[in-house]
Formats: structure tokens, sequence, C-alpha cells
């Protein structure tokens, strides 16, 4: 029988060095050659490899010209299989920036991020007959991703600085939760209910790699999130729900889920689905041939054992891997930073990085200053929370700790698993590791003209600025961004709202005292408005020493596709002087 395309493809790494090449990955029905054939004459090819019943490949492209758009065709055993016949999207492109006369790329650079996102529509609603039975778009309105996906296909972008996202994404940034093994959809627990009982635990959570596999079908099945990713590169990180809710909170959480019978299937499963879903991709082709485990599992005849053997030696002790990596789009740096697996949670040293982590991410940062204008530090979680909430998380953290005696502390605990308390704020040492990192970048000789702190995590957008030290030149900002596709309960819309407000630091002051807790030595404020709640993502667009920040929400509209990418925030990012900077946050 002729193999099929299960999922993908997906494009994944575009060299931003030569300009050259890339990689795309497929999962098909059955072992195959994969290929890839480019209307320009260049391509690649590959055998699957593969784990638990899966068959998957990582194709390299090469030949590419720099500066260049090509489409390109996925053929499976020499037949083609994409684009899927009788689709209505456009061709599938790779496209390549242009290099300068002293090489390295040359353009500008498009980022596009966000987190959360919650798979919609079920696989079986793919048909349009299907998808019409359907409330248009369900509880949570419009997928962002969806709504990206229909404005590139549809030719509706607008022109730069417009309310459209301008030009297409360079790259695709997710921040995390990609998927929800915690949180299943109802086609997904009746799929689950077929191979097990759910009386039994983990009920209806994914229990296995098996029904990993089936949340990644229901997520990049979507027609046109399948679109955008065989067209628009993407960079992942894992967050909690893409194992589950509260991964690593603390050591109190570890050890009660290391209790359960279920939880070491699942913890190993969703490492060895993270990395080959998300992980691999993450890596350039060079990365991949010196990774010792990529090679043991596509050179075996089946690589599951391999991988299973890696994913539990990391659950018992995170050191074996690196799910942190860094890439460089021309004169901008992206480091991005796992804040799940590395976690010190002991409570006399609590760090949201292992000091090797924290090394790797200083390293990275700080070499070969002047060779970028714009660094961008991805992490799921944000630096810089509302104000109230910061505080209450330093607070928390200190009554753990035994600021106020054990019973404080039980209490202190319950609260911090169940209102989710764990960001950099409940790890103050790493929080000032964190800024002073930022702060010795900022105030370097060859200080970039920004550094912004991606995340999401907490289901709505803000930008914030901190008020750091005269010397920092760098113009420094939080850009939280989510959900693509999920919602937030009114009563946390309204915490994050009096987070910022003067009340609410006044209170997160008392909380810190209450915890004879330090607060931090600077301040930060909103900039632009918001915050800004619904299915959103935001845009950097980075040229030179110029940058311009964009927050689009998905909209209804009566338009063809029903939805549109609608601009809230539209403002350029001035690197400002440490005095204009002090004008604009307000100080304690």
């Amino acid at each position: 029988m002729t193999a099929a395309l299960r999922l993908g493809p997906l494009l994944r790494y575009v060299d931003w060095q030569s300009g050259t090449s890339a990689t795309v990955w497929v999962e098909s029905d059955r072992s195959c050659e994969a290929e890839v054939r480019c209307a320009d004459g260049a391509g690649g090819s590959a055998h699957t490899w593969q784990v638990a019943g899966h068959h998957y490949a990582l194709v390299p492209v090469t030949g590419l010209t720099p500066g260049s758009e090509t489409a390109y065709e996925v053929f499976l055993d020499g037949e083609p299989v994409w684009p899927l016949a009788g689709s209505s999207f456009p061709a599938s492109t790779i496209r390549t920036p242009a290099i300068g006369a002293g090489g390295g790329a040359d353009d500008t650079v498009r980022v596009t991020f966000g987190s959360c996102r919650w798979a919609a529509p079920p696989p079986e609603a793919e048909g349009a007959a299907a998808r019409a039975r359907l409330k248009p778009f369900g509880p949570f309105g419009p997928d962002a991703l969806d709504t990206l996906a229909s404005d590139m296909a549809s030719g509706s972008m607008r022109a730069e600085g417009g309310a459209g996202p301008g030009d297409r994404p360079d790259v695709l940034v997710l921040l995390g939760d990609q998927v929800y093994a915690d949180k299943t959809s109802e086609a997904t627990r009746r799929w689950i209910a077929e191979r097990r009982p759910l009386t039994e635990p983990p009920g209806h959570q994914v229990a296995d790699f098996e029904e990993y596999t089936r949340l990644y079908d229901e997520s990049w099945r979507d027609p046109e999130v399948r679109w955008l990713l065989s067209t628009v590169p993407s960079l992942m990180i894992f967050d909690d729900h893409d194992v589950i809710d509260d991964w690593n909170t603390s050591e109190a959480w570890r050890a009660r889920m290391r209790a359960t019978p279920w939880w070491r299937e699942r913890a190993v499963s969703g490492l060895m689905s993270y990395w080959v879903y998300q992980h691999l991709g993450n890596l350039s082709p060079d990365e991949l041939a010196r990774d010792e485990l990529f090679k043991a599992v596509s050179s075996a005849s089946d690589g599951t054992e391999a991988l299973r053997e890696f994913a539990a030696r990391v659950d018992d002790d995170p050191a074996e891997a690196r799910w942190s990596y860094r890439r460089d789009f021309g004169r901008v740096r992206l480091v991005m930073v796992d804040t799940r697996t590395t976690r010190v949670l002991g409570e006399g040293a609590r760090a949201m990085l292992a000091p090797s982590e924290a090394d790797w991410l200083r390293g990275e940062v700080l070499e070969g200053p002047g060779s970028y204008d714009h660094l961008l530090i991805g992490t799921s979680l944000p630096w810089l929370l509302p104000p109230a909430v910061h505080d209450a998380e330093v607070w928390n953290a200190a009554l753990c700790a035994g600021e106020r005696g054990p019973r404080w502390a039980r209490v202190a605990e319950t609260m911090r698993q169940r209102a989710d308390l764990e960001h950099w704020a409940a790890f103050p040492a790493s929080f000032t590791e964190l800024t002073e990192l930022i702060a010795t970048v900022g105030s370097g000789p060859d200080a970039p003209a920004t550094i912004s702190v991606l995340a999401g995590d907490v289901h709505h957008a803000y930008v914030a600025e901190p008020a750091l030290p005269e010397a920092v030149r760098s113009r420094v900002l939080q850009l939280t961004c989510s959900p693509v596709h999920n919602n937030i309960h009114t009563a946390v819309r309204l915490g994050f709202r009096f987070g910022w407000s003067g009340p609410g630091r006044w209170l997160g002051r008392a909380l810190t005292r209450h915890g004879r807790a330090v607060r931090p030595a600077f301040d930060w404020d909103r900039v632009g408005g918001g915050p800004w709640f619904g299915n959103q993502l935001m845009t950097l667009t980075l040229r030179g020493r110029a940058a311009r920040l964009r927050l689009d929400q998905a909209r209804a509209e009566t338009n063809d596709s029903g939805k549109r990418l609608s601009a809230v925030l539209d403002m350029d990012v001035e690197v400002a002087e440490p005095a204009e900077v002090r004008a604009r946050v307000r100080m304690k």
C-alpha cells in the first residue's frame, strides 16, 4: 500500500546564516522515504524513523536561494501527498532571508508569538459541511492562529502599520501549552474511553504516548493551522499543560504526583512526545547531526526504547537534557529558556533555573557582545507580572519557606498549588538573577537597542516596562501574550486588572511586609494601555535598531472566513534615555 501523510508538513528551521537550508517535519502512516521538492529545484529527503508504531521524518532541505520564496511539495515513496488534493489554500512556501555582503541575514525580522492554544476545530470537523454544523467558533471565540492563517491565505493582510498583521511572520514562536494533556476535548474523551475505562486514573486526561499523539492530531490537523505551520517557520517550548497543570510547582507537588500510580507513564510519555513533535524542529541540521539521541532513534528499526529510556532519565534527573536553545536571525538573538524541567524545588534553595541552566542562559546572552541589535528572551512564564500579583507570589514563597512558621507554610503551599503561584516572582533569587543579567546586557558598551522578555501563560496580554538603573541604555520590555485560543474566568480577569491599580500595589506591599520578604529595588508599569483579554498574537517587527510592536486580536467578522485579526495596539518601540524611562514608569 502507498504511504499516506498522517500529520504535517511543518516548516521548522530556516537557516538565517546562509539562507540556503531548512527542515520540514512530517508524520506518515508507515515506513517510507519522505521527500521535499521545491519549485526552484532545491529539496531533500529522509527515511522515516519509528516511535511506538508512529513514523516520522525531519527532512533537510538544501540548495535554497537566499532572499527568495519557493513553493514546495511533499512526496512519500515518490507519491505526492502535499498539497492535499482539492486544497483551497495557497501553495506552501519556504522563504529565505537575504544575505548581506558581509554574510548573515540582512532582512527585517517579524516575530509573531503567543501561547495557550486549545485545539479547534476537532479533526472530524475538517469538512466544510461538518464545520457548518458546529457553532461558529465555540465558547472561546475565533482561534488567533486560525485567523492569522485565514488572513494570510485570503490575501487580506494589510500594509505594515495597518490593522492586519502586516506581512507574514518570519517566525512563529509558540511559548507553551501547544496541547492540553489534562484538559481534553469531548471528542478525545470519547476516543480515550474506547481504549480504557475513564473511571480509572488519570480518567479523561492523557495517560501514554499514543494518547499524546491524539492531542497533536487534534491540534495540528486543523486545516488552517496545518497550512500555517507548513509555510511559516515555528519555534516551540513547553509549559505546564503540555504535561499537566502546575507541573513542578513545588517539592510538595512533585512528591504528591510521584506517589500516584499513573504519573510516571504520563511524565515519560509527555517528554517523549515533546521531543518528537516539538523539540527536534527547534534544532538546526548541524545540531541534529551532533545529537546522539536523534542518531540513535533515527537509525534504529524501532527507536521507542531508546527514547523511552532517555525520557525516564530526564524525569529522574532534568540535567540529562537541555530543552533550552538559541536562534539568531541576523542581528536579532532569541534565547528560549526552559522554565519547567530544570527547577530547583527544595525550599532552602528554590530556583527557576538550575545553576547549570542559569550559566547556559548567561553564556548565550553575553556571547558576542555587539553582534545583535535586539535580544529576545523567550520564557513561557512572565518575568514581570502585574505588581500586586508579583508581590503576592513573593509573599507566598516566603511563607512556604517558613518565614511565618509551619502553620502558615502549610496554608501557603495549598494556596501556591491552587492559585498557580509559580512564576518568576515565586523564585525571588531567580527573578533577581534574570533582572541583573538584563541590566548587565543593557548597560554594556555594546548594549542592544531593545531587550524583550516574551512570555504567555496568564491568558491575557500586556506590555510592561521596568525602571532600571540609569546605566541601562537598552529599551527593556516585558511582552506577554496569551491565549491563542482559550479563556479566562471573570474573577481572574478582575484580579489581573486590580494588580495594576493603586490599591493593588498597596495591598502587595502589605503582603510582602507580612511575609518579611524583600521587594524588588525597582518598579514597573504598563505601556500602551491594557491589559487586553481575548484570543491574540503579538508581533515584533525588527529592522536595524528600530522596532515596532503590534497586538492583534481575533474578531468575528462577516467576511468569507467569519473572522479577522484586528490591531488593539500598534506602537513604535523607541530606544529611550534612562530619564525618559523614569518619567514613564511609576517609581516607588
